[in-house]
C-alpha cells in the first residue's frame, strides 16, 4: 500500500476576515500526480503553502510522511531538515524564489547551505541544469531571462535537491507556447517511482498529461474529485466553478453558435 504523503484533516485558514480555506480534508499518497483545480480565489495557492510548510491551519490537522506538520515541529532543526529536502514548493511567479546574481549561484544555493562538497555542488549543478536545459544560462542573471527561462531557473534550484515531493503553483501561467510545452514535459519526465508531484493550476488543457486525480476548489472547499477525464466530463462542475464558459460567435451566414472555452485567470497572491 502507498505511503501517505499528506494527510489533510478539516483544515481551516484565513488572512484577516477572509476566509480562504474551510473545512478541507483528502489525503495525497506517494508516486500520485495531483491536480489542485480551481478559479482565482478558490483557494488553491494557499493550500499549496499549507503543505509546503509556510502558513498553518487555524482549525484541523496537516500529517507529512506520517508526521504532524506543525509550526512547533517545523522549529525542531531536524523535522525541519528532513521536511525541506522531501517537499519543494515552485511559486507561480518565480521572481519570488530568484535572488542570486547568476543562474549558476541560484541553482548552487540550497548545496551551499548544505554544506554539500564543492566538487559535488558543480557537478549536480551542472547536471541539473541540463535536465531543464538552461546551462547555457548558467553565468546568466536570473531576473534578465524570460519568463520561461526564470521558470526552470526555479524550478532548477529546488530539483538539485532531488525532493521527492513537488508542489507546484501555475507552472504554465504567463508562459509562451513553447515554454509552456517545456514545462509540461518536464513534469510528464520527473515524476516516476517514489515522485509525487502536485499542481494547482486552471489551466484544462494540461491537466491529462500532468495528473491521474483532481481536487477542484471552489471558495475555499473541495466541491469535485476524479480523475482528469470524469473532471472535465462534468460540464455542470466546470461551468459552476468558473473554469469553462461558453461564448456565443457569429458564423459566416449569419449563424450564432456557443462554444466551450476554459477560463484562464489572472492569479493572485493571497489565493
Amino acid at each position: 500500500m502507498s505511503e501517505n504523503i499528506f494527510d489533510v484533516q478539516n483544515i481551516t485558514f484565513g488572512y484577516d476576515d477572509l476566509t480562504a480555506l474551510s473545512d478541507v480534508s483528502l489525503i495525497i499518497k506517494s508516486n500520485q500526480r495531483i491536480a489542485i483545480l480551481g478559479a482565482n480565489g478558490s483557494g488553491k495557492s494557499t493550500f499549496l503553502r499549507l503543505l509546503d510548510g509556510l502558513y498553518f491551519p487555524a482549525k484541523g490537522t496537516i500529517s507529512a510522511f506520517g508526521e504532524p506538520l506543525t509550526e512547533d515541529a517545523l522549529q525542531d532543526d531536524e523535522f525541519a531538515f528532513r521536511f525541506r529536502r522531501r517537499v519543494a514548493l515552485v511559486f507561480q511567479n518565480p521572481d519570488v524564489q530568484l535572488f542570486n546574481p547568476t543562474v549558476f549561484d541560484e541553482v548552487a544555493f540550497a548545496p551551499l547551505q548544505l554544506r554539500w562538497a564543492k566538487d559535488e555542488i558543480k557537478k549536480r549543478v551542472g547536471e541539473t541544469l541540463e535536465l531543464m536545459e538552461i546551462g547555457h544560462l548558467k553565468d546568466r542573471s536570473p531576473h534578465r531571462l524570460s519568463g520561461g527561462e526564470k521558470k526552470r531557473v526555479a524550478l532548477a534550484s529546488v530539483l538539485i535537491l532531488d525532493p521527492q515531493v513537488l508542489l507546484m503553483d501555475e507552472p504554465t501561467a504567463a508562459l509562451d507556447p513553447k515554454s509552456r510545452g517545456q514545462v509540461v514535459d518536464f513534469l510528464i519526465s520527473w515524476s516516476g517511482t517514489g515522485k509525487t508531484v502536485i499542481t494547482a493550476t486552471h489551466d484544462l488543457d494540461v491537466i491529462e498529461d500532468i495528473a491521474d486525480f483532481c481536487f477542484v476548489f471552489q471558495n475555499g472547499r473541495v466541491v469535485g474529485q476524479g480523475t482528469p477525464s470524469e473532471i472535465l466530463a462534468d460540464r455542470k462542475l466546470l461551468e459552476s466553478t468558473n473554469l469553462l464558459h461558453s461564448h456565443r460567435h457569429t458564423h459566416d451566414g449569419g449563424d450564432i453558435h456557443s462554444h466551450d472555452h476554459l477560463h484562464r485567470f489572472h492569479e493572485h497572491e493571497h489565493e
